[in-house]
């Protein structure tokens, strides 16, 4: 059981060891947490969504922005698209699950906010049918995803694709990404004074 704790661990560290030596990475991951500090402070939203695991990382990012990260002050405008579930089931039922995120964005988001779509395979139909509302509606598009991006990887104005194939090593690597953005968001919005 031990040999298994380990190669878990050293393997997510591989994942994240990678992202480290990749300049290019690290500089998206900058220009996410640049788009979204500018939509915040043009008034816009920042939107989440995902499915299963990823919606879990939807919600824990969009806290981390409209609660609080590492100090207290004013709530940021973000929201996770699956948190109503009335809406969910009622739009998956009547309309199809494809559906459930784009149908929300059209009447709750605005040219110039954020969509960032969380993934691991970057194939999930529901985010796709949402990239082609934000392409309508001005919504910038930033995807967390695996090592190949999937078919989100065409739509995407950043692509943040997890150098690996492993969903829990993808995820814990999307979370330590969306923590990083989330405290260069809080810093940039809320300098602390000196």
């Amino acid at each position: 059981m031990n040999l298994r704790i380990n190669e878990s661990i050293e393997q997510s560290i591989a994942a994240k060891q990678a992202i480290l030596n990749d300049n290019a990475f690290l500089d998206r991951i900058g220009q996410a947490a640049d788009m979204i500090i500018e939509s915040l402070r043009n008034g816009g939203k920042i939107h989440f969504c995902g499915n299963g695991g990823s919606a879990a990382d939807a919600q824990h990012l969009a806290a981390e922005l409209s609660g609080r990260f590492y100090y207290d002050r004013p709530p940021l405008n973000a929201e996770a698209l699956h948190c109503n579930t009335s809406y969910l089931t009622a739009v998956g039922n009547d309309y199809g699950y494809e559906h459930i995120f784009a149908r929300l964005l059209r009447g709750t988001a605005k040219k110039g906010d954020v969509l960032i779509g969380i993934s691991t395979s970057g194939n999930s139909k529901n985010i796709l049918k949402a990239y082609e509302v934000c392409k309508e509606m001005g919504i910038h598009v930033i995807s967390f995803t695996g090592m190949t991006g999937g078919a989100m990887k065409a739509d995407s104005e950043l692509l943040l694709n997890v150098p690996s194939t492993d969903t829990p090593r993808i995820q814990e690597s999307h979370i330590m990404i969306g923590h990083i953005i989330c405290e260069l968001v809080e810093s940039a919005l809320f300098p602390k004074a000196q």
